[in-house]
């Protein structure tokens, strides 16, 4: 985010550089909060932190207050948890470790959430959730995509990326909107939607040596589903077979929008009877998906130039058809997600409320933590969140910035009921997104193009 330049003659301190007491203590209170889930954000979060409690130190004051902590989080971006726990770690005067938390439990619940192994502690607060890329032998050769469909490989990333010629990063002024167009039809409640960029902060990469297996894209969290039908373990292995040599591949912001995999877009609309039809971009095993909480719509898979789509990402397909519900009702249900976990939402006075149960809870703070993060999630793809892509399927939004996430200042509370019940652990974040997603939706009157361009608060 900060050009070399401006860095100038000036000393620069990382997270390995703060005061150990301090950096140790705001891990200690992102782990106990569930401020941290992949930890690819958190370690320049701490940094922030900690300058922003020296100031208000040297100024005599006690802990920031929530506005303040929330200026200065505009500087940053975290996709998992929504802020609210960030920023309760900030304000957290006890930062000791809870000896009675039991972190494998805590570890087993995230896993469920992100449906990837997954590991809680504050060493991954601070950077240590085992990164693909960190983990590359530093005499490793360096592939990026030349832009034609081919790949540069160099000794370094910096000799790589010149190569291929790219300049980074960049906002369109073209207007995004749905792909699709509805299907014809006399429909009480009808519904577009966009492209999403998932945005997960840890761009692709990995990495192989000759003759063996490519290091894991998912590290510590499964990047909502969005690598998982990742290729570029395959060309790592091939690119070092080739050369003799361990290859790391790495994607740039810009090759991880572009490429990566996006959720489908849909254009679809229901009668007053309950029946309907959805078109959607043609997705391996979208129509199951769908069917599986909407046996009767009937499902259209239309090809439409664009970046690739997966089913795989957060209740893709599925949370489109509980929303055309939700809309013919005028009503909200509780949500009950294919694999059994149950959310029901509110928005009530500017504030999201959740009630969730998915069997036994494992770790309450992180399963609080994955529904504020989901909330958070829902809340942007309703309102906010949308790529443009053109006709001919280039992407043009290319920066973090112009992908419509919501920031730390305009989240809006979130309060979460967990409910016990019996048999085993499932995920419900992803019941509790379709929840949020359909509450928010029906709050701003049910608009029938996603994003809507409204705020709910």
């Amino acid at each position: 985010m900060t050009p070399l330049r401006r860095v100038a003659g000036r000393s620069v301190t990382t997270v390995d550089g703060i005061d150990r007491d301090v950096r140790d203590g705001l891990a200690e209170a992102l782990c106990s909060t569930g401020g941290s889930q992949c930890g690819f954000c958190t370690p320049g979060i701490v940094v922030r932190l900690a300058a922003l409690e020296a100031k208000s130190a040297s100024a005599g004051g006690g802990v920031a207050d929530r506005p303040a902590i929330e200026r200065a989080l505009q500087a940053h971006l975290c996709r998992c948890t929504g802020w609210q726990t960030i920023i309760e770690a900030a304000r957290l005067e006890d930062r000791s470790p809870d000896p009675g938390r039991d972190l494998d439990a805590a570890s087993a619940r995230a896993t469920i959430e992100g449906r990837t192994p997954q590991r809680i502690s504050p060493a991954v607060a601070l950077g240590g959730g085992g990164f693909a890329d960190d983990a590359a032998p530093a005499d490793s050769l360096v592939a990026v995509p030349d832009g034609r469909g081919d790949w540069i490989v160099a000794e370094t990333l910096v000799e790589a990326r010149r190569s291929a010629g790219k300049v980074q990063g960049r906002r369109t002024t073209v207007a995004s909107g749905p792909p699709l167009d509805l299907p014809t039809g006399d429909w009480a409640a009808t519904l577009r939607t966009s492209w999403v960029e998932p945005a997960y902060l840890e761009t692709d990469a990995t990495w192989c040596a000759p003759g063996g297996e490519a290091a894991s894209l998912l590290a510590n969290g499964g990047a909502f589903g969005a690598k998982l039908g990742s290729d570029l373990g395959r060309v790592a292995r091939l690119l070092a077979d080739r050369h003799g040599r361990t290859v790391r591949v790495v994607w740039s912001r810009e090759d991880s929008v572009r490429s990566g995999a996006k959720r489908p877009p849909v254009a679809g609309g229901l009668r007053a009877d309950g029946t309907g039809r959805l078109r959607v971009v043609r997705t391996p095993g979208i129509a199951e998906a769908i069917a599986r909480v909407a046996p009767g719509l009937e499902i259209e898979e239309v090809d439409v130039a664009g970046p690739p789509t997966s089913c795989d990402l957060r209740a893709a397909g599925w949370a489109e058809a509980v929303l055309l519900s939700t809309g013919l009702r005028g009503t909200l249900e509780p949500v009950v997600a294919p694999d059994g976990g149950v959310a029901e939402a509110e928005l009530v006075d500017g504030r999201i409320t959740v009630s969730v149960s998915g069997g036994e809870p494992l770790d309450e703070v992180i399963m609080r933590s994955y529904v504020i993060g989901a909330a958070h999630m829902a809340l942007g793809w309703v309102g906010s969140e949308s790529l443009t892509v053109d006709d001919d399927g280039q992407v043009h939004d290319l920066t973090i910035r112009s992908f419509g996430i919501v920031r730390a200042v305009d989240m809006v509370p979130v309060e979460v009921e967990i409910r016990s019940s019996p048999g085993r652990a499932v995920n419900v974040s992803d019941a509790a997104f379709v929840a949020v997603a359909a509450a928010v939706w029906l709050d701003q009157g049910c608009p029938p193009d996603l994003p809507s361009g409204q705020r709910s608060g």
